[in-house]
């Protein structure tokens, strides 16, 4: 099983109480929702990848029991979700907005622009039609550059959306990465993972879900109930920052907690009080 990078963390902050009910927002695989459980706590959790909800993770002896509801779905409909299986008011919710390495390493998504052989998909559901490559044919040069510059502050954009838009291949991670190094005139790594950052974050509509869901909690949290939020980018971070002020909330701690990820991406946790 992979372990989420601030794991620990996260369980200290949730404060889990025996029989409390507590929302896994983002599954992945398992490691939040295992660790909530073994404490004594009851879990809804929800995840948008078909793929991870039907992955076994648990033993026989803990699948089983009643203190786990899994959901294939969106965590931007969490109050629905919630209300629909009777799991409210919750004691507290996490939400990692990182890739699990099984997405990263196995999917065949396209998420890592390590794996180039890798279809450009970068899908959460599959049930999706617009995948990533169909999402490159239709964008023109300026929207495609507004994308890259709004969820990837980029600085060379609009270079590197005209290379994508003259390209007559954009079928797999290689022909982005290509095209990305011919824009650039060298290979860079860091810029592979902000491109790849903002075409997967345009196609799950991932802020805008976040902010939905971040909302959704509210309707279903006790006061004094805490939500985790794992970010793992400065854009993640500010929705985050944003949803608390214009909710007149308040962090748990003036600074967030930091964690290291692979594939060179730094997690940042914050905790929430109601």
């Amino acid at each position: 099983m992979h372990t989420p990078v601030l794991l620990q963390q996260a369980i200290e902050k949730l404060d889990i109480k025996k029989d409390g009910l507590y929302v896994d927002a983002t599954y992945g695989e398992g490691g939040y929702t295992k660790e909530i459980i073994k404490k004594g706590g009851k879990v809804l959790a929800i995840d948008l990848d078909i793929e991870q909800i039907q992955k076994p993770k648990f033993p026989p002896k803990m699948a089983g029991k009643k203190n786990l509801n899994l959901i294939q779905g969106n965590f931007a409909e969490i109050e629905k979700i919630a209300k629909e299986n009777n799991f409210f008011p919750v004691d507290g919710v996490v939400f990692d907005l990182g890739l699990s390495m099984n997405q990263l390493e196995n999917s065949g998504r396209g998420f890592s622009y390590k794996k180039l052989e890798d279809d450009l998909d970068m899908r959460l559901d599959l049930s999706q039609e617009m995948t990533a490559k169909e999402l490159l044919r239709k964008l023109t040069v300026f929207d495609l550059t507004e994308i890259l510059e709004k969820y990837s502050e980029e600085v060379n954009a609009k270079k590197i959306a005209k290379v994508i838009k003259n390209s007559q291949k954009m079928e797999k991670v290689k022909d982005l990465v290509l095209a990305i190094d011919k824009a650039l005139g060298k290979k860079d790594e860091k810029t592979y993972a902000r491109i790849f950052q903002a075409l997967r974050i345009a196609i799950n509509h991932e802020f805008e879900n976040l902010e939905k869901g971040l909302a959704g909690v509210l309707k279903i949290i006790k006061k004094g109930g805490r939500i985790v939020v794992v970010t793992f980018h400065s854009l993640e971070d500010r929705v985050v920052k944003k949803f608390v002020l214009q909710n007149h909330l308040k962090f748990v701690d003036k600074k967030p907690v930091f964690g290291v990820k692979s594939f060179e991406r730094s997690a940042k946790l914050r905790t929430i009080i109601i």
